[in-house]
């Protein structure tokens, strides 16, 4: 066992298993059941996409008579619309039911909105199918990130939730390409489009039947009274050889009891406004609220959702070599984010600030080449354009991909996490549809100066992640938390944990401590009956060693 850390206190670094992770079975059958919620970033990227691929099939134009103008946003925003109708109930399902039960019950709903479109006769039809997709797309949303979150092995947490959002771009890769193919294979009948509406329907279908194999999240279990399961499914996947007095059980257990009943005290019942009701909770609504806004609105939601527009701006109009950029663009994306997704841990904030920067250059010099091509009718520039596209998306695949949803997670404290996170969901569906509702519209009137106006607005985005992103990274989910509160609270928390590690250790050298699980949460009580004293400013200033500080309760 580790010593403790320089300022004398334990860590969970002191208690995390050392050798490789798939020789551990509990962290191994871990992750493999993490595959069921990183499988709504790709059915999430396919759904999204779909509409984008679909764009360039004369069948699927000609099927619901070449939409342009509004019917063409509305038809891109409609999934998004669909999830603004249900952002704001998700957290409702996810708190109240579980995390299991707000992804089972989004993946049935998904499976409807498929169906329906599959079976699309009209475009009324194609559009309302498509929100009844993002309505039930938003409940799996909500739930997944937090099980990948609330359940990873604390050493790989960072970078299993950094892959969620990477994995949108595997559904929008399946999605390219199927559509390529289904244009190649079927071309000149109705399945040349219905095909890849049908694709979408496996994701939901395969999480309906496994998500009630995978375990519940320990923070809600704590939350519910249900403290013995909690421990039992820590105790399983991340004690090495299932032992609920494992030192890193005892530590993770401490912080989630300690971290949830402080939550409580503070908010008792918690809406929609605890978000804003205290300073801690404003500053991080600021950055998630922020950095929810840019990660639609840095000139991307141009290529994600018109690439055909853009490319047509350029000078490409063969729809084979449009789906071949489309189909290339996607797998450039996933492997640029998917390995930025691994390189989380060596810091949130220097991401964000290196992501922005390149934005900015580099689509700089894509306006500056759109324009030379429509003015000047410059082809060499128009050629140019192209790696440019492909270099923007790499500088946003940095930060914006992998690190959005995981930063967000990782700051909001377990009580408002659902809310907050369903908040920031609202947000991006709000600034996506708005997007796509004004692009189309913006680009037909004021052609390449649209693109003017990303750039002054990526100026302010580099602007705010210098002066207001905080850094997080080497903390477990607890003390990440409660870096916004203060100081003290993110001591506590660290002292509690190395504590509750202690007594198991020192059970393990034959000192005569609780040894049932009733005499083990009374002596947390008593630790938790401390800190209560302390908030009270009850006189505990003296220099005294943290063990000291809990026996003066004991």
């Amino acid at each position: 066992m580790a010593s403790p850390g320089q300022d004398g206190q334990w860590s969970v670094i002191d208690f995390i298993y050392t050798g490789p992770w798939w020789k551990n079975k509990g962290i191994l059958v871990l992750n493999l059941y993490l595959l069921i919620p990183l499988m709504t970033s790709v059915i999430n990227g396919l759904d999204s996409s779909l509409v984008n691929g679909l764009q360039i099939s004369p069948d699927w134009q000609e099927y619901f008579h070449h939409p342009t103008g509004k019917t063409l946003g509305l038809l891109n925003s409609a999934q998004f619309l669909g999830n603004l109708f249900a952002v704001l109930f998700t957290p409702f399902v996810s708190d109240t039911f579980g995390r299991r039960a707000a992804l089972f019950f989004g993946s049935c709903i998904m499976c409807i909105g498929v169906a329906l479109q599959a079976a699309s006769w009209s475009v009324e039809v194609f559009i309302g199918a498509r929100c009844c997709i993002g309505f039930g797309l938003a409940f799996c949303q909500n739930a997944s990130p937090l099980l990948l979150i609330e359940l990873s092995y604390p050493s790989q947490r960072g970078r299993i939730t950094a892959m969620f959002n990477s994995c949108w771009y595997i559904g929008s890769i399946i999605s390219a390409w199927v559509c390529l193919g289904a244009f190649a294979r079927a071309n000149g009948n109705e399945w040349s489009w219905r095909v890849p509406t049908l694709v979408q329907g496996f994701g939901p279908v395969v999480q309906i039947f496994t998500v009630w194999f995978m375990p519940e999240s320990p923070r809600w279990l704590v939350s519910k009274g249900r403290d013995s399961e909690a421990a039992a499914v820590l105790a399983k996947y991340h004690a090495n050889g299932n032992n609920e007095r494992d030192p890193l059980v005892r530590f993770e257990m401490a912080q989630i009891r300690h971290a949830i009943r402080i939550e409580e005290e503070i908010n008792r019942s918690t809406t929609f406004w605890s978000l804003f009701s205290t300073s801690g909770n404003r500053k991080r609504m600021r950055i998630i609220l922020g950095i929810a806004v840019f990660s639609q609105w840095s000139g991307n939601g141009l290529v994600s959702f018109y690439i055909n527009l853009v490319l047509e701006g350029v000078g490409v109009t063969a729809t084979d070599t449009k789906a071949i950029i489309n189909g290339c663009l996607q797998v450039f994306n996933f492997m640029v984010a998917g390995s930025s997704a691994l390189l989380v841990d060596y810091g949130r904030r220097p991401l964000f600030i290196l992501s922005n920067s390149g934005m900015l250059a580099t689509f700089s010099a894509w306006t500056i080449t759109t324009a030379l091509y429509k003015n000047m009718n410059n082809v060499a520039a128009a050629k140019a354009t192209i790696p440019l596209i492909f270099m923007f998306f790499f500088f946003y695949d940095l930060a914006y991909t992998p690190i959005l949803i995981a930063y967000s997670l990782e700051i909001l404290p377990f009580r408002v996490r659902a809310k907050g996170f369903s908040l920031m969901n609202f947000t991006m569906m709000a600034t996506i549809a708005f997007n796509q509702f004004v692009n189309p519209w913006a680009l037909a009137a004021i052609d390449w100066w649209y693109y003017v106006v990303y750039c002054g607005w990526l100026v302010f985005e580099l602007v705010f992640v210098i002066f207001f992103l905080v850094e997080t990274k080497g903390r477990t989910l607890e003390e990440t938390a409660a870096l916004f509160d203060g100081e003290e609270r993110h001591h506590d928390l660290v002292a509690l944990g190395g504590e509750a590690a202690s007594t198991t250790m020192g059970m393990s050298r034959n000192i005569t401590l609780p040894e049932s699980d009733s005499a083990q949460r009374e002596m947390d009580d008593k630790k938790d009956n401390y800190y209560e004293l302390k908030r009270r400013k009850v006189d505990l200033d003296s220099p005294v060693s943290a063990t000291d500080l809990v026996s003066r309760v004991l």
